[in-house]
């Protein structure tokens, strides 16, 4: 697939945009978009579900499942969102430069949440990183939030619905809203289910714990986590989303 940089022509304001050239084999736009949904929600209901999971965990490990599912997933995310900007342009509402800021404000709370959420005990949702050590004396983020990926996903989601308001990316990030909105109503059934009145006890022992962690030096590294990979997702977003947020902004 070939690259080019072309300047956008339109009655807003110049943006550089990364165009792709497409391949014969996905000209169908709206094929391959259909096709890259179809797989990426088969993948996170077939494969974490009886009876497809337990057979994949007892011959990856529990370590190896969630790093082939995280690679997986990571795949058919980038998958659909080429194919989103490969969709014919169908304009809902039209660009205006105050929409970029929408995106760039909100994905520093997204970063920061997901610095204080990723590698940490976590046994009311899914992603928690050694759960028999969970706290509720020093739960941290999940004081405030017992989901905090799904959290991340929903603002990061609605905060992309906003300068993009044709078909395609609509459909895309308001799917990933409704998908985060619904697995945390999932997931809290699940466990309610399974940790009886266990989840609730475990709800209430939290309330009176603390949001950070008890060691400055482990609360300023996820700071610098958090900020590192925001700066990251400024300058790297041209190359692997095709758009400067920046660029209306200066």
């Amino acid at each position: 697939m070939s690259l080019k940089i072309r300047k956008w022509s339109g009655p807003e304001p110049p943006l550089y945009r990364l165009t792709r050239v497409r391949c014969p084999m996905t000209e169908d736009g709206w094929t391959n978009f259909i096709a890259a949904f179809a797989v990426f929600f088969a993948s996170h209901v077939l494969l974490v579900r009886p009876p497809v999971r337990p057979v994949l965990v007892g011959f990856l490990k529990p370590g190896g499942f969630s790093a082939a599912y995280s690679l997986l997933s990571l795949g058919i995310l980038w998958w659909l969102m080429e194919a989103a900007q490969a969709a014919p342009y169908v304009e809902l509402w039209p660009w205006a430069p105050w929409q970029n800021f929408v995106p760039v404000i909100t994905m520093l709370p997204v970063c920061l949440i997901l610095a204080f959420s990723i590698g940490c005990p976590n046994p009311f949702s899914f992603g928690g990183f050694k759960n028999e050590r969970f706290d509720p004396q020093h739960p941290g983020i999940v004081k405030w939030m017992r989901h905090p990926i799904l959290v991340a996903l929903l603002l990061w989601s609605g905060a992309h619905i906003v300068p993009n308001g044709n078909l395609a990316h609509v459909i895309l990030f308001g799917a990933f809203a409704v998908f985060s909105l619904a697995g945390m109503k999932i997931i809290d059934k699940r466990k309610r289910r399974e940790q009886g009145e266990g989840w609730q006890a475990l709800r209430l022992q939290m309330q009176s714990g603390a949001v950070l962690p008890g060691h400055s030096k482990a609360v300023l590294k996820r700071f610098a986590a958090a900020a590192a990979v925001y700066i990251l997702l400024l300058l790297l977003h041209p190359v692997f989303a095709g758009v400067d947020p920046l660029a209306s902004i200066w």
